[in-house]
């Protein structure tokens, strides 16, 4: 049967630096080589992203930011991406102003990615920018108002403490049409949690069931550790969760498997797969 083996990234693919262990990099390309199709379903963009995977060669497109974008890796264009409406714009940008809450405001144009600012106004969104323009080259744009962009909005993105981000989620959650993913942030440790608010028809879900239908497979597994990984584990006919994942994500899981920092997902592929 044709299998799509698909991982989550941080925390899960991605060791404790959030970086690809050469043992990984080598036993997937091993795998590639031998026929296996392999991809990965991750909350980042295609910038991050294709500087963390530029070293393996993957034959099925990657789903980015938790279903919103699938890029193809070798044709190095995007295959399906998801627009939101002008109005839920509106509503969301209410919303924040009401709790008097900015973030990150990702918008298409022409097929490239840009990534929009009002102010940083925390340590955690100044280290989550800082950390994306010095290791991968990513650029931010300011603006003194979100209103004032005139491109095709796909996304937002909040970091800050659980209190003010749940403050924001119940303005948010009262808008139709969205889907909005809180989870914590595994890198850091303060209380620093993230959201992303972003079309309802996006998701790791349809994403995994569109690549199912377009390229055949009969049979999808997936790996994954976070809240935002369970859409993920719905679309799959078995999911993995590593050890250190969360723990409504194992109760979710076909098994557990090894922790990030031991190769868990290359080890799985390694012995279960050839």
């Amino acid at each position: 049967m044709k299998t799509l083996y698909i991982s989550d990234l941080d925390g899960t693919l991605l060791d404790g630096n959030a970086e690809l262990s050469e043992y990984t990099i080598n036993a997937l390309n091993e795998l590639i080589a031998q026929g296996v199709y392999f991809s990965v379903a991750t909350a980042r963009t295609a910038e991050t992203s294709v500087f963390m995977l530029e070293r393996l060669k993957i034959n099925i497109p990657v789903i980015l930011m938790n279903g919103v974008l699938i890029f193809d890796m070798q044709e190095k264009r995007y295959v399906k991406k998801e627009m939101l409406a002008r109005e839920k714009i509106t509503q969301i940008l209410s919303a924040m102003k009401k709790v008097e809450q900015t973030g990150l405001m990702y918008a298409l144009s022409e097929d490239e990615l840009i990534t929009y600012y009002e102010r940083v106004y925390n340590n955690a969104l100044h280290n989550f920018i800082d950390e994306r323009v010095q290791k991968y080259n990513k650029k931010f744009v300011q603006i003194d108002d979100f209103a004032n962009a005139d491109t095709d909005i796909i996304y937002f993105c909040y970091l800050d403490t659980h209190e003010n981000i749940s403050r924001l989620y119940n303005e948010i959650k009262t808008i139709s049409g969205l889907r909005i993913e809180m989870y914590q942030d595994i890198y850091s440790c303060d209380d620093s949690w993230y959201m992303e608010v972003f079309n309802d028809t996006a998701s790791k879900y349809n994403a995994v069931e569109f690549l199912r239908r377009q390229c055949r497979f009969g049979k999808v597994i997936g790996f994954g550790d976070n809240l935002n990984d369970l859409p993920l584990f719905a679309a799959c006919d078995e999911c993995y969760a590593v050890s250190n994942a969360k723990d409504e994500v194992k109760a979710k899981a076909t098994a557990v498997i090894g922790a990030n920092t031991n190769d868990g997902v290359a080890k799985w592929l390694e012995e279960n797969v050839l």
